[in-house]
């Protein structure tokens, strides 16, 4: 049984794409369970469907208004032409005095998820032999939960779909079954273990960061940016550890895993998301998944 984990990392998730577009197209890969996280999980559903070209046309057109419905932050480039985000005091203010827990809302998105995925492609995809998993953090009940498409209706799927987007405080907060519920990486960034609980006897891994940190970050320049860097790092923490105990398991079970990084820092931002970038991303994640498999087709076995 052979399964596809994609990993969260927002405006990333571009790369992840066309990683994923080479191992099906090119290489023929053939998944019976697809597993994502947050921008993850808005990828599995069509690449399960082959239409990959769908989704490409999709993720390399988005834009800051495709997600949010109100932006709690402003994009603006320092004296180094880096991206930084600052606080959109006016917009969040009027987000709290609305009765908002968060300082910012993603419900276009969740238009947006309705638009590309149509409740006919679902229906093919839920009486298929395929299995598409969606990562959820319970914050009510501190549980990290798994969503399938086979025990959901259209609409509730979608509704997980949206929850394992939402990035909080930046993003909605999104209450459901009398629970609270945010983006999946709080609790599980790359759900490897996941994967090999249901089954999988080979993993495909597509891990939305580098496998060494190539850089120090900058210092806090407002209270935006601390609470992003602080994020960073928590997500950075359960990432390393679910891809350890996802080793273990697979090292106890026999299973393989096949790990695809980010071979380069895309971006300190995963939370900006520019049609240029993300373009340039989904073919750098196709040629690098190319160049990745070459290098290996390339490597003889000892005489």
């Amino acid at each position: 049984m052979r399964a596809l984990v994609i990993s969260g990392g927002g405006s990333k998730g571009a790369f992840a794409g066309g990683v994923a577009q080479y191992l099906q197209e090119e290489l023929g890969h053939e998944y019976d369970l697809y597993i994502g996280t947050s921008t993850g999980s808005l990828l599995i559903s069509h690449l399960a469907l082959n239409k990959i070209a769908k989704i490409k046309e999709v993720y390399t057109n988005v834009n800051q208004s495709s997600i949010f419905n109100r932006r709690p932050f402003l994009v603006k480039k320092d004296k180094y032409g880096q991206e930084q985000i600052s606080i959109n005091h006016f917009k969040v203010l009027r987000n709290f005095l609305r009765g908002s827990k968060t300082f910012g809302e993603s419900k276009n998105l969740r238009k947006l998820m309705k638009n590309t995925l149509s409740e006919k492609e679902f229906l093919e995809l839920k009486h298929s032999s395929k299995d598409v998993v969606v990562t959820v953090s319970n914050i009510s009940l501190n549980e990290t939960e798994y969503k399938s498409i086979n025990d959901f209706d259209y609409e509730d799927f979608l509704d997980w779909i949206w929850v394992s987007c939402n990035y909080i405080p930046f993003m909605s907060l999104v209450r459901k079954n009398g629970c609270e519920y945010a983006d999946g990486g709080f609790g599980s960034m790359v759900p490897i273990k996941a994967a090999l609980d249901r089954g999988a006897t080979e993993v495909d891994v597509i891990i939305l960061e580098t496998e060494v940190a190539f850089y120090n970050k900058m210092p806090s320049r407002n209270v935006f940016s601390l609470l992003s860097n602080l994020h960073e790092f928590m997500m950075d923490r359960i990432e390393k550890q679910n891809i350890t105990i996802g080793k273990y398991v697979a090292n106890k079970q026999d299973a393989i895993i096949n790990l695809y990084y980010t071979p380069t820092v895309l971006t300190t931002n995963s939370l900006v998301f520019k049609k240029e970038k993300m373009k340039m991303w989904w073919e750098s994640g196709y040629q690098y998944a190319a160049s990745k498999n070459t290098d290996l087709n390339e490597i003889k076995p000892e005489e």
